[in-house]
């Protein structure tokens, strides 16, 4: 279980740390077209806060409290889940993307009222509305890797050996 926690602990660092800096040092909110073009037009910094699900889904009403209680106990259950089934080593890195990414966005919205999304990227001519953050791809990866990594510790059994008798 000390994956799961350095994992979190890691992946919500690095969640939080980026937030902090463009919320706060960069000034992204008073830009005067809200964007900073980092490496356009792949990757740009795009203020938007999510007061909603994913790509601002329930954004008109206030949500708040329902999602942080549906993260905590998301993450509660993974820990729970893993605690009874052990699991692999990559699957406790997973639960700990999972986790350090929905703490992440858990603290944007006791903060801030809204989860901070910056990063836009867009690609061969297609122009992506929607901006997300690190908390959001660590949630990604970790829910894959759960769904799809073996949770099998168990060794497969061995066939037996015939005994050449000569």
């Amino acid at each position: 279980m000390r994956t799961v926690f350095w994992t979190g602990f890691w992946v919500f660092l690095a969640d939080q740390a980026t937030k902090y800096y463009v919320v706060h040092y960069l000034g992204l909110i008073n830009d005067a077209d809200g964007r900073i073009r980092v490496f356009p037009p792949y990757l740009e910094f795009r203020m938007a806060w999510n007061k909603g699900v994913n790509f601002g889904l329930g954004a008109n009403y206030d949500m708040r409290w329902v999602l942080i209680g549906v993260a905590i106990a998301i993450s509660v259950g993974v820990l729970v889940w893993l605690y009874r089934a052990g699991g692999t080593r990559n699957m406790h890195i997973a639960a700990g993307f999972l986790i350090g990414g929905a703490l992440g966005n858990v603290v944007d919205r006791l903060l801030y009222g809204a989860v901070a999304d910056f990063l836009n990227m867009s690609c061969c001519g297609i122009n992506n509305p929607f901006a997300f953050n690190i908390a959001d791809v660590a949630i990604f990866v970790g829910a894959i890797g759960l769904a799809f990594l073996s949770d099998d510790n168990t060794p497969k059994a061995k066939k037996p050996r015939r005994n050449k008798t000569t």
